[in-house]
């Protein structure tokens, strides 16, 4: 086992966005790479309740070092969120003193909650950079990497390679690099300048 898994015990992540964002693949690939090769253990469901209405979509997985009794996330240590909608439905189910991660240019954050952490990233840009908007998820899936720390990116990477189709691996590995770039500049300047620099971290795209 790597990286944090044993260290933070149960670990509560929800993934949310519209249809069309690869939401459900980005759970995947995230519970995978702590599953198969990190060796812990992880839990997947997806969300059909209100939040499903008007094609939002929503994922909940649960990282562990030890065996999940309770496969349901019930207030999340970390929330990515990849729409306004999104970020209205789930951010007061947010833990006191989580990460709170936003893709900038679709949500926009005018009182960023206390005791949270945040990060913002432009996952549509850099993903149009690539030349296919449809990779934003496997970028925020790398920016997710960067600033959380919790597992090994040559264990995301081997996931993402290994939940998209074989024509698709070098765009998906490449989208996630660039995000997991974007993340690690993001976090050497935040501890640079201090935790004030959060707020502008959300900015420095717009």
């Amino acid at each position: 086992m790597q990286r944090g898994l044993t260290k933070l015990g149960l670990t509560e992540i929800r993934i949310a966005g519209f249809g069309g964002q690869g939401v459900i693949l980005a759970a995947v690939v995230i519970g995978k790479a702590a599953a198969i090769f990190e060796g812990a253990y992880a839990t997947m469901t997806q969300s059909f309740g209100p939040e499903a209405r008007g094609g939002s979509s929503a994922a909940q997985v649960i990282l562990s070092g030890e065996p999940i009794l309770y496969p349901y996330v019930t207030q999340p240590d970390i929330l990515m969120v990849m729409s306004q909608e999104a970020y209205k439905v789930f951010k007061p189910q947010l833990k006191p003193g989580g990460i709170l991660i936003v893709e900038q240019d679709l949500v926009r954050i005018d009182h960023p909650p206390k005791g949270v952490r945040f990060y913002g990233v432009p996952a549509t840009r850099l993903a149009e950079e690539l030349g296919r908007k449809v990779v934003l998820n496997i970028v925020m899936v790398g920016f997710f990497a960067a600033v959380t720390h919790m597992l090994d990116p040559d264990s995301l990477r081997q996931a993402v390679a290994d939940s998209v189709p074989p024509a698709m691996q070098k765009l998906n590995l490449q989208a996630f690099d660039k995000g997991f770039t974007y993340g690690a500049e993001l976090v050497h300047r935040l501890a640079e300048n201090g935790d004030a620099e959060h707020e502008l971290a959300l900015e420095s795209e717009s």
